[in-house]
């Protein structure tokens, strides 16, 4: 299952991509397929056609995980 994720290095713009799987605590790096920008723009230092990165954790300040769409569909208790 892939995780979408978003990456916060400090001095960048947030990085959004997905994971196959979330780090784990001896990882050292991190592989993010399809890296853009929040807004889904692409990143200016990457090249067009890169589909893959693999950053440094050390380099991470934070790492936020987004609800897949299988969650979304999920209802809860509504009151009305």
């Amino acid at each position: 299952m892939a995780y979408t994720v978003i990456l916060h290095i400090p001095g960048e713009t947030a990085i959004a991509g997905e994971v196959d799987e979330l780090p784990k605590p001896a990882d050292t790096n991190i592989v993010v397929s399809n890296p853009r920008q929040r807004d889904g723009k692409d990143l200016h230092y990457l090249e067009p056609n890169v589909v893959k990165v693999i950053w440094p954790l050390s380099r991470v300040n934070l790492i936020e995980i987004l609800e897949s769409s299988e969650e979304e569909k999920i209802i809860g208790f509504v009151r009305e």
